[in-house]
């Protein structure tokens, strides 16, 4: 042990106090405090061990997002492995950190308004629905590859937000649209009659092989007016997110590789794991099967009440 340290001992085991330990020691007062003084900076408090365990685990959690979540989601995720802590908190520690999301860029729009008369706005803005299959959305945006351009077209459940389904094509046509229809129908079992397909009017969405594959799946279709992103916000929302959040990130160099990864993070990423704000901060996979369970445990409760 060294003379300092005897010193702090002296006042912790047997208390008396530092002054009286350095004179009967012979050593200087403030050699002592200049030593304590060292060592109490350099020893980290169990705040300062805290705070370094959280910048890790906001670390590791913002690098699981894929380097995308902000602090709102990554405070839902800091909740769910036990930790006990605000948001504004994660912001100044993200920001502290350098963390953030890269922002937006500008979107060209690749709307051409078909010939063939289009059908009339049936959501009139309101991107919500209360059960599955009861409203769908839906659009087309281009990705840049070392190939050129990749055209993507989606079909989003706007109960979860689940993207059921998707196609890729060199070519924005009907034969894009239609693929991403049919795989979202099977998606879903086959069985949609009856639900609402809200897109732009493109004429992908109005040429008569789109119109012919919803009218034989029982699809209504809904279309926003010419020009106006609003009117179709939630589709533009999911192309936002694919984005900033993954492709901006990305150098594809071909068009089969921009295929797989990005077919990767819908199946592997956004619809299983990627915290959505319209969904209590839950998954879209996991928000439906919550949802489902819940509803299922009610009529169960009220049959049993009744019989």
């Amino acid at each position: 042990m060294s003379v300092a340290a005897f010193i702090c001992s002296q006042k912790t085991d047997h208390g008396i106090d530092h002054a009286t330990s350095c004179r009967a020691l012979g050593v200087s007062q403030s050699w002592f405090y200049k030593w304590k003084n060292r060592i109490d900076v350099e020893t980290p408090t169990a705040r300062d061990e805290r705070r370094n365990d959280l910048d890790s685990e906001i670390t590791r959690l913002f690098e699981a997002s894929g380097r995308t979540y902000g602090s709102p989601r990554i405070t839902r995720d800091l909740h769910q492995v036990g930790w006990r802590v605000s948001k504004n908190t994660v912001a100044t520690r993200m920001a502290e950190l350098g963390l953030a999301g890269r922002p937006p860029k500008r979107r060209r729009s690749l709307t051409r308004q078909g010939k063939r008369p289009a059908a009339p706005d049936l959501v009139r803005r309101k991107f919500t629905a209360i059960a599955p299959d009861l409203l769908w959305c839906g659009d087309v945006t281009e990705i840049d590859t070392g190939e050129g351009k990749l055209y993507l077209a989606t079909v989003e459940d706007l109960f979860s937000r689940r993207l059921l389904g998707y196609a890729m094509s060199e070519h924005h046509d009907a034969a894009l649209t239609v693929a991403s229809l049919q795989m979202a129908v099977a998606t879903r079992g086959g069985d949609v009659d009856g639900v609402i397909f809200h897109s732009d009017r493109g004429s992908e969405y109005t040429a008569a092989r789109y119109q012919a594959e919803c009218a034989r799946h029982g699809v209504v279709q809904s279309m926003g007016r010419v020009g106006c992103a609003l009117d179709n916000a939630a589709a533009e929302a999911f192309n936002s997110t694919l984005k900033v959040e993954y492709v901006h990130r990305q150098r594809f160099q071909t068009r089969a590789e921009a295929r797989l990864k990005i077919a990767t993070w819908i199946v592997d990423f956004y619809n299983t794991r990627r915290r959505h704000s319209a969904n209590d901060g839950l998954p879209p996979v996991t928000f439906e099967r919550q949802v489902i369970e819940e509803r299922q445990s009610s009529m169960a409760l009220l049959r049993v009440s009744v019989a």
